[in-house]
């Protein structure tokens, strides 16, 4: 929260994973805002939560020019392009899709107009225009499945079937599917099947953030990160 504040510890009940990445990211689309997070239900999102790399000025790309104002940028010019995306938890992969491409970026609002006119029929094309290239997990809980989505392509380390433990590198981040700049989405729920799943809760242990407009940081055994903070695992 604004001022430093943390949003309250989650319910006994939620799901509680580590944070799938090593260095800062900066939290948008968070449940501790709004729930559903991302506005709508839909492909099992209420409860889920993005994650942007930043560098140690929180900046979230490397530079900027003619192209942020008035055009789409490539996505190789943002911190968070490429990064190693690790799973938050032990569990078994039941799904993988790749192939999709790495889209340019858009920060500006001018590139943002025809995208913003795009979303329905993105909508319309399925789960691999929205989520792009992905990975579900099939988690330890009982009927509880963890997505992680917009990876990069041909960056995906693991098949449906391999078993995973927490901290192993599953992918890289990448701007695949509905995505308007380099991020990661991450989501549990309640089937494998995107389109039919629907959200559940979750938190994350271990991390150190940085609440939007403080200067220090807060050491978290567990929660979910505020709006707008920063934030690293403490491993």
């Amino acid at each position: 929260m604004a001022d430093g504040t943390p949003p309250p510890a989650s319910p006994a009940d939620t799901i509680l994973l580590s944070l799938p990445f090593e260095g800062r990211w900066l939290v948008r689309n968070s449940p501790a805002r709004r729930v559903p997070s991302h506005g709508v239900d839909l492909f099992g999102e209420t409860y889920a939560i993005d994650f942007v790399g930043v560098d140690e000025r929180r900046g979230t790309a490397s530079r900027r020019d003619w192209r942020t104002v008035l055009a789409t940028e490539p996505p190789e010019r943002f911190v968070g392009f490429g990064r190693p995306i690790l799973a938050p938890a032990d569990g078994v992969v039941v799904a993988v899709h790749d192939g999709e491409v790495d889209h340019e970026a858009r920060r500006s609002q001018l590139a943002l107009v025809p995208y913003a006119l795009s979303q329905r029929s993105r909508v319309r094309e399925g789960v691999g225009a929205i989520a792009g290239n992905h990975v579900v997990i099939a988690m330890r809980a009982p009927g509880a499945y963890l997505a992680m989505v917009h990876l990069k392509k041909g960056s995906l380390r693991v098949a449906a079937g391999d078993p995973v433990a927490e901290g192993a590198h599953l992918a890289d981040c990448g701007n695949s599917g509905n995505s308007t700049q380099p991020h990661l989405h991450l989501q549990v729920m309640d089937s494998a099947d995107l389109s039919v799943a629907k959200g559940l809760p979750m938190a994350f242990r271990d991390f150190r953030e940085w609440p939007r407009g403080a200067r220090q940081p807060l050491d978290r055994e567990s929660g979910i990160p505020g709006e707008g903070a920063v934030v690293e695992p403490v491993r």
